[in-house]
Protein backbone atom coordinates (compact mmCIF):
# COMPACT_ATOMS: atom_id res chain seq x y z
CA UNK A 1 0.00 0.00 0.00
CA UNK A 2 1.49 3.35 -1.07
CA UNK A 3 1.65 6.45 1.11
CA UNK A 4 -1.29 8.12 -1.10
CA UNK A 5 -3.56 5.29 -0.91
CA UNK A 6 -3.00 5.13 2.96
CA UNK A 7 -4.01 8.78 3.26
CA UNK A 8 -6.61 8.35 0.89
CA UNK A 9 -8.05 5.17 2.40
CA UNK A 10 -7.37 7.39 6.43
CA UNK A 11 -9.26 9.94 4.95
CA UNK A 12 -12.38 7.78 4.35
CA UNK A 13 -12.25 6.06 7.58
CA UNK A 14 -11.46 9.16 10.48
CA UNK A 15 -13.35 6.84 13.12
CA UNK A 16 -11.52 3.47 12.45
CA UNK A 17 -8.22 5.94 12.00
CA UNK A 18 -8.92 7.17 15.36
CA UNK A 19 -10.31 3.81 16.83
CA UNK A 20 -6.78 2.17 15.61
CA UNK A 21 -4.50 4.98 17.26
CA UNK A 22 -6.49 5.23 20.28
CA UNK A 23 -6.02 1.29 20.40
CA UNK A 24 -2.02 1.45 19.99
CA UNK A 25 -1.68 3.88 22.44
CA UNK A 26 -3.33 1.83 25.14
CA UNK A 27 -1.40 -1.00 24.17
CA UNK A 28 1.64 0.58 24.36
CA UNK A 29 0.72 2.02 27.69
CA UNK A 30 -0.19 -1.29 28.91
CA UNK A 31 3.76 -2.46 27.42
CA UNK A 32 5.26 0.12 29.47
CA UNK A 33 3.35 -0.23 32.60
CA UNK A 34 3.27 -4.04 33.12
CA UNK A 35 6.72 -4.85 31.32
CA UNK A 36 9.24 -1.95 31.63
CA UNK A 37 7.61 -0.18 35.04
CA UNK A 38 6.57 -3.47 36.91
CA UNK A 39 10.03 -4.79 35.61
CA UNK A 40 12.40 -1.72 37.10
CA UNK A 41 10.27 -2.12 40.64
CA UNK A 42 11.08 -5.95 40.25
CA UNK A 43 14.74 -5.32 39.92
CA UNK A 44 14.81 -2.77 42.62
CA UNK A 45 13.18 -4.77 45.26
CA UNK A 46 16.10 -7.49 44.62
CA UNK A 47 19.13 -5.01 44.74
CA UNK A 48 20.44 -4.45 48.34
CA UNK A 49 20.51 -0.59 47.44
CA UNK A 50 17.96 1.13 48.69
CA UNK A 51 18.64 4.31 46.11
CA UNK A 52 16.87 2.34 43.44
CA UNK A 53 13.61 1.92 45.95
CA UNK A 54 13.73 5.55 46.72
CA UNK A 55 14.04 6.60 43.43
CA UNK A 56 11.09 4.65 42.08
CA UNK A 57 9.32 5.63 45.45
CA UNK A 58 9.38 9.18 44.57
CA UNK A 59 8.99 9.03 40.53
CA UNK A 60 6.32 6.36 40.46
CA UNK A 61 7.09 4.31 36.84
CA UNK A 62 3.33 4.18 36.16
CA UNK A 63 3.06 7.91 35.91
CA UNK A 64 6.20 8.08 33.56
CA UNK A 65 4.54 5.13 31.70
CA UNK A 66 1.56 7.75 30.48
CA UNK A 67 4.75 9.63 28.40
CA UNK A 68 4.65 6.50 25.87
CA UNK A 69 1.20 6.58 24.69
CA UNK A 70 0.84 10.40 24.71
CA UNK A 71 3.96 10.75 22.31
CA UNK A 72 2.43 8.08 20.44
CA UNK A 73 -1.09 10.68 20.15
CA UNK A 74 1.49 13.57 19.26
CA UNK A 75 3.12 11.56 16.84
CA UNK A 76 -0.02 10.15 14.97
CA UNK A 77 -1.93 13.03 15.27
CA UNK A 78 -1.27 13.65 11.16
CA UNK A 79 -3.97 11.29 10.84
CA UNK A 80 -7.04 13.06 11.88
CA UNK A 81 -5.97 16.42 10.08
CA UNK A 82 -9.47 17.86 11.36
CA UNK A 83 -8.09 17.49 15.51
CA UNK A 84 -4.19 17.28 14.34
CA UNK A 85 -3.67 20.66 16.25
CA UNK A 86 -6.19 20.03 19.09
CA UNK A 87 -4.45 16.64 19.67
CA UNK A 88 -0.96 17.77 19.46
CA UNK A 89 -1.73 20.66 21.93
CA UNK A 90 -3.42 18.22 24.63
CA UNK A 91 -0.38 15.62 23.87
CA UNK A 92 2.08 18.41 24.86
CA UNK A 93 0.58 19.51 27.66
CA UNK A 94 -0.17 16.42 29.27
CA UNK A 95 3.33 15.17 28.03
CA UNK A 96 5.35 18.80 29.35
CA UNK A 97 3.51 18.84 33.06
CA UNK A 98 3.98 14.92 33.38
CA UNK A 99 8.22 15.67 32.86
CA UNK A 100 7.40 18.22 35.17
CA UNK A 101 6.00 16.30 37.93
CA UNK A 102 8.58 13.57 37.35
CA UNK A 103 11.40 15.66 37.60
CA UNK A 104 10.33 17.59 40.92
CA UNK A 105 9.67 13.88 41.85
CA UNK A 106 13.37 12.90 41.21
CA UNK A 107 14.78 16.63 42.76
CA UNK A 108 12.72 15.21 46.04
CA UNK A 109 14.50 11.50 45.74
CA UNK A 110 17.43 13.17 45.66
CA UNK A 111 17.58 15.16 48.58
CA UNK A 112 16.02 11.98 49.92
CA UNK A 113 18.88 10.27 48.94
CA UNK A 114 21.51 13.14 50.22
CA UNK A 115 19.81 13.11 53.47
CA UNK A 116 20.31 9.37 53.88
CA UNK A 117 23.91 9.21 53.29
CA UNK A 118 25.85 8.05 56.48
CA UNK A 119 28.33 10.89 56.05
CA UNK A 120 25.31 13.39 56.23
CA UNK A 121 26.15 16.10 58.93
CA UNK A 122 22.97 17.95 58.65
CA UNK A 123 23.45 20.91 56.07
CA UNK A 124 20.45 20.50 54.30
CA UNK A 125 20.13 21.70 50.53
CA UNK A 126 15.98 21.30 49.96
CA UNK A 127 16.12 24.97 49.96
CA UNK A 128 18.07 24.82 46.84
CA UNK A 129 15.74 22.33 45.15
CA UNK A 130 12.84 24.16 46.37
CA UNK A 131 13.96 26.79 44.26
CA UNK A 132 14.88 24.47 41.37
CA UNK A 133 11.27 22.92 41.37
CA UNK A 134 9.59 26.61 41.50
CA UNK A 135 11.83 27.72 38.78
CA UNK A 136 10.22 24.05 36.85
CA UNK A 137 6.56 25.37 37.61
CA UNK A 138 7.36 28.84 36.40
CA UNK A 139 8.73 27.35 33.71
CA UNK A 140 6.00 25.38 32.64
CA UNK A 141 2.80 27.69 33.16
CA UNK A 142 4.90 29.60 30.51
CA UNK A 143 5.11 27.24 28.10
CA UNK A 144 1.28 26.08 28.80
CA UNK A 145 0.51 29.72 28.46
CA UNK A 146 2.51 29.98 25.03
CA UNK A 147 1.57 26.74 24.03
CA UNK A 148 -2.50 27.91 23.97
CA UNK A 149 -1.83 31.68 23.16
CA UNK A 150 0.16 30.90 20.16
CA UNK A 151 2.63 33.11 21.67
CA UNK A 152 6.52 33.27 21.83
CA UNK A 153 7.63 32.45 25.49
CA UNK A 154 10.14 35.22 24.82
CA UNK A 155 7.24 37.78 24.08
CA UNK A 156 5.15 36.26 27.22
CA UNK A 157 8.99 36.93 29.56
CA UNK A 158 9.08 40.29 27.95
CA UNK A 159 6.13 41.43 29.01
CA UNK A 160 6.55 39.98 32.60
CA UNK A 161 8.62 42.73 32.99
CA UNK A 162 5.85 45.42 33.92
CA UNK A 163 4.28 43.07 36.19
CA UNK A 164 8.09 42.79 38.29
CA UNK A 165 6.06 44.93 40.95
CA UNK A 166 3.35 42.67 41.41
CA UNK A 167 5.38 39.23 41.31
CA UNK A 168 7.75 40.92 43.94
CA UNK A 169 4.96 41.16 45.95
CA UNK A 170 3.50 37.68 45.49
CA UNK A 171 7.10 36.01 45.65
CA UNK A 172 8.05 38.45 49.07
CA UNK A 173 7.95 35.49 51.39
CA UNK A 174 9.95 33.47 48.90
CA UNK A 175 12.30 35.81 48.18
CA UNK A 176 13.08 36.44 51.80
CA UNK A 177 13.46 33.05 52.32
CA UNK A 178 15.70 32.40 49.99
CA UNK A 179 18.08 35.17 50.89
CA UNK A 180 18.02 33.64 54.50
CA UNK A 181 18.64 29.82 53.19
CA UNK A 182 21.54 31.42 51.80
CA UNK A 183 22.80 32.95 54.84
CA UNK A 184 21.70 30.19 56.64
CA UNK A 185 24.05 27.76 54.59
CA UNK A 186 26.71 30.15 54.33
CA UNK A 187 27.51 30.83 57.72
CA UNK A 188 26.56 27.23 58.84
CA UNK A 189 24.06 28.55 61.44
CA UNK A 190 21.66 25.99 61.79
CA UNK A 191 21.45 22.15 60.20
CA UNK A 192 19.30 19.52 60.60
CA UNK A 193 19.16 17.41 63.85
CA UNK A 194 20.85 20.52 65.71
CA UNK A 195 19.39 21.30 69.19
CA UNK A 196 17.86 24.73 68.96
CA UNK A 197 15.62 26.97 71.50
CA UNK A 198 13.95 30.23 69.53
CA UNK A 199 12.33 31.73 72.65
CA UNK A 200 9.99 34.24 70.32
CA UNK A 201 8.32 30.93 69.12
CA UNK A 202 8.46 28.68 71.80
CA UNK A 203 10.34 26.32 70.14
CA UNK A 204 13.25 23.81 72.32
CA UNK A 205 14.33 20.82 70.86
CA UNK A 206 15.91 19.59 67.29
CA UNK A 207 15.49 20.53 63.91
CA UNK A 208 13.78 17.91 61.79
CA UNK A 209 13.95 19.89 58.71
CA UNK A 210 15.02 22.81 56.65
CA UNK A 211 13.07 23.98 53.33
CA UNK A 212 12.98 26.88 51.16
CA UNK A 213 10.26 28.38 53.57
CA UNK A 214 10.06 26.61 56.89
CA UNK A 215 12.02 25.22 59.58
CA UNK A 216 10.68 22.19 61.36
CA UNK A 217 11.50 22.42 65.47
CA UNK A 218 10.25 19.04 67.31
CA UNK A 219 10.18 19.89 70.87
CA UNK A 220 11.31 17.54 73.78
CA UNK A 221 7.61 17.46 74.38
CA UNK A 222 7.00 16.10 70.92
CA UNK A 223 5.39 18.71 69.71
CA UNK A 224 6.54 20.60 66.40
CA UNK A 225 6.87 24.38 65.82
CA UNK A 226 7.54 25.68 62.77
CA UNK A 227 9.36 28.42 62.32
CA UNK A 228 9.30 30.34 59.04
CA UNK A 229 12.72 30.40 57.39
CA UNK A 230 13.55 34.21 56.71
CA UNK A 231 12.44 34.91 60.17
CA UNK A 232 15.19 32.55 62.17
CA UNK A 233 17.99 35.15 61.14
CA UNK A 234 16.00 38.45 62.45
CA UNK A 235 14.87 36.74 65.99
CA UNK A 236 17.20 35.61 68.74
CA UNK A 237 17.82 31.72 68.98
CA UNK A 238 20.39 29.64 70.91
CA UNK A 239 21.81 26.89 68.80
CA UNK A 240 23.33 24.13 71.42
CA UNK A 241 25.50 22.38 68.51
CA UNK A 242 29.11 24.05 70.00
CA UNK A 243 28.24 22.02 73.42
CA UNK A 244 27.00 18.67 71.56
CA UNK A 245 30.65 19.38 69.54
CA UNK A 246 32.66 20.22 72.34
CA UNK A 247 32.09 17.00 73.88
CA UNK A 248 31.23 18.53 77.68
CA UNK A 249 27.81 19.97 78.91
CA UNK A 250 28.26 22.87 81.65
CA UNK A 251 26.71 22.52 85.15
CA UNK A 252 26.41 25.72 86.52
CA UNK A 253 24.50 25.52 89.97
CA UNK A 254 24.60 26.46 93.90
CA UNK A 255 24.90 25.48 97.17
CA UNK A 256 22.84 27.70 99.57
CA UNK A 257 25.32 28.11 102.82
CA UNK A 258 23.52 29.29 105.79
CA UNK A 259 26.29 31.76 106.54
CA UNK A 260 25.24 31.57 110.43
CA UNK A 261 26.96 27.62 110.15
CA UNK A 262 30.52 29.22 108.81
CA UNK A 263 33.23 29.28 111.76
CA UNK A 264 36.95 28.31 112.58
CA UNK A 265 37.60 25.12 112.81
CA UNK A 266 39.21 24.15 115.86
CA UNK A 267 41.41 21.32 117.02
CA UNK A 268 38.82 19.19 117.12
CA UNK A 269 37.10 19.36 114.20
CA UNK A 270 40.51 19.74 112.54
CA UNK A 271 41.48 16.46 113.84
CA UNK A 272 38.06 14.83 113.05
CA UNK A 273 38.21 16.17 109.28
CA UNK A 274 41.43 15.26 108.55
CA UNK A 275 40.65 11.45 108.77
CA UNK A 276 38.48 11.88 105.15
CA UNK A 277 40.88 10.63 103.24
CA UNK A 278 39.73 13.17 100.11
CA UNK A 279 41.06 15.93 102.24
CA UNK A 280 43.76 14.12 104.00
CA UNK A 281 46.56 15.70 102.30
CA UNK A 282 45.02 19.42 102.19
CA UNK A 283 44.71 19.44 105.91
CA UNK A 284 47.74 18.20 106.72
CA UNK A 285 49.85 21.12 105.21
CA UNK A 286 46.78 23.72 106.20
CA UNK A 287 47.52 22.45 110.14
CA UNK A 288 51.37 22.23 109.86
CA UNK A 289 51.00 25.90 108.85
CA UNK A 290 49.25 26.86 111.13
CA UNK A 291 51.24 24.78 114.03
CA UNK A 292 54.92 26.60 112.92
CA UNK A 293 53.12 30.33 112.72
CA UNK A 294 51.85 29.38 116.42
CA UNK A 295 55.50 28.57 117.37
CA UNK A 296 56.85 31.33 115.78
CA UNK A 297 54.66 34.22 117.32
CA UNK A 298 53.83 32.64 120.64
CA UNK A 299 54.30 35.39 122.43
CA UNK A 300 51.04 37.18 120.95
CA UNK A 301 49.54 34.25 119.54
CA UNK A 302 46.25 34.64 121.49
CA UNK A 303 42.95 34.92 119.04
CA UNK A 304 41.96 32.99 116.40
CA UNK A 305 42.51 35.91 113.80
CA UNK A 306 46.58 35.90 114.77
CA UNK A 307 48.08 34.40 111.67
CA UNK A 308 46.70 31.41 109.23
CA UNK A 309 43.04 29.82 109.96
CA UNK A 310 41.28 27.38 108.50
CA UNK A 311 37.33 27.84 108.26
CA UNK A 312 34.99 25.04 107.88
CA UNK A 313 33.52 25.95 104.44
CA UNK A 314 36.93 26.35 102.86
CA UNK A 315 37.91 22.62 103.99
CA UNK A 316 33.98 22.26 102.00
CA UNK A 317 35.35 23.50 99.07
CA UNK A 318 38.29 21.68 98.93
CA UNK A 319 36.64 18.56 99.26
CA UNK A 320 34.27 19.30 96.78
CA UNK A 321 37.34 20.45 94.62
CA UNK A 322 39.02 16.80 95.37
CA UNK A 323 35.88 15.14 95.02
CA UNK A 324 34.88 16.29 91.76
CA UNK A 325 38.45 15.23 90.70
CA UNK A 326 37.55 11.76 91.44
CA UNK A 327 34.78 11.63 89.15
CA UNK A 328 36.05 10.18 85.78
CA UNK A 329 32.54 11.62 83.64
CA UNK A 330 33.88 15.39 84.75
CA UNK A 331 36.30 17.58 82.86
CA UNK A 332 39.37 18.51 84.90
CA UNK A 333 41.65 20.22 82.54
CA UNK A 334 40.57 20.75 79.21
CA UNK A 335 37.58 22.68 80.39
CA UNK A 336 36.55 25.03 82.71
CA UNK A 337 36.98 23.76 85.91
CA UNK A 338 35.58 25.85 89.47
CA UNK A 339 34.46 25.40 92.45
CA UNK A 340 34.07 29.04 94.07
CA UNK A 341 31.98 31.14 96.44
CA UNK A 342 29.39 33.86 95.43
CA UNK A 343 28.70 36.73 97.01
CA UNK A 344 26.25 36.46 99.80
CA UNK A 345 22.87 36.68 99.55
CA UNK A 346 19.24 37.30 101.39
CA UNK A 347 19.22 33.39 101.39
CA UNK A 348 22.79 32.07 101.98
CA UNK A 349 26.35 32.15 100.87
CA UNK A 350 26.33 30.43 97.23
CA UNK A 351 29.33 27.76 97.03
CA UNK A 352 28.76 27.81 92.70
CA UNK A 353 30.27 24.59 90.94
CA UNK A 354 31.07 25.63 87.33
CA UNK A 355 31.68 22.30 85.66
CA UNK A 356 31.77 20.21 82.29
CA UNK A 357 30.60 16.36 81.79
CA UNK A 358 32.52 14.39 79.51
CA UNK A 359 28.93 13.37 78.48
CA UNK A 360 26.30 15.46 76.11
CA UNK A 361 23.47 13.15 75.97
CA UNK A 362 20.36 14.96 78.14
CA UNK A 363 20.08 11.72 80.81
CA UNK A 364 23.61 10.76 81.49
CA UNK A 365 24.43 14.65 81.96
CA UNK A 366 21.03 15.11 84.40
CA UNK A 367 22.36 11.54 85.99
CA UNK A 368 25.70 12.73 87.18
CA UNK A 369 24.35 16.17 88.26
CA UNK A 370 21.78 14.84 90.36
CA UNK A 371 24.70 12.26 91.67
CA UNK A 372 26.71 15.22 92.46
CA UNK A 373 24.31 17.60 94.18
CA UNK A 374 23.09 14.26 95.98
CA UNK A 375 26.28 13.90 97.53
CA UNK A 376 27.34 17.87 98.64
CA UNK A 377 24.08 18.01 100.26
CA UNK A 378 24.31 15.26 102.50
CA UNK A 379 27.99 15.80 102.96
CA UNK A 380 27.70 19.89 104.24
CA UNK A 381 26.36 18.71 107.97
CA UNK A 382 29.66 16.58 107.88
CA UNK A 383 31.62 19.91 107.99
CA UNK A 384 29.04 21.83 110.64
CA UNK A 385 27.41 23.16 107.22
CA UNK A 386 23.82 24.09 106.98
CA UNK A 387 22.32 24.51 104.06
CA UNK A 388 20.09 27.05 104.07
CA UNK A 389 16.37 26.25 103.25
CA UNK A 390 12.75 28.14 103.51
CA UNK A 391 10.91 27.79 106.62
CA UNK A 392 8.45 25.24 106.09
CA UNK A 393 5.33 24.10 108.21
CA UNK A 394 7.06 21.37 109.84
CA UNK A 395 9.44 24.61 111.30
CA UNK A 396 6.75 26.92 112.35
CA UNK A 397 4.99 23.82 113.96
CA UNK A 398 8.39 22.88 116.17
CA UNK A 399 8.89 26.55 116.67
CA UNK A 400 5.56 27.19 118.03
CA UNK A 401 5.78 23.89 119.93
CA UNK A 402 8.99 25.15 121.53
CA UNK A 403 7.44 28.26 122.47
CA UNK A 404 4.52 26.32 124.12
CA UNK A 405 6.76 23.93 126.30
Amino acid sequence: MTTESLRTWIEQNQIATILAAIALSILIYLFTRNFIARGLVSMAARTKSRVDDILLKHIRPARVSLLAPLGAFYAFAYLVPEYEIALKKASLFLLMWISVLTLTALLSALNEIYERNPNYTGVSIQSYLDIAKIVLALAAIILTISLFSGESPIVLLTGLGALTAVLLLIFQDTILALVASVQIATHDLIKEGDWIEVPSYEADGDVVNISLHRIKVQNFDKTFTVIPTHKIVDVAYKNWRGMTESGGRRIQRSILVDMTSIKFCDEEMLERLQRIDLIQGFLTTKIQAIEEYSRSHSEHYDSPLDGPQITNIEVFRAYITTFLKERQDVHHESMPFLVRTLSPTPTGLPIELYIFTKTTQWEQYETIQAEIFDHLLAAAGHFDLRVFQEPTGLDFATFTRSLAS
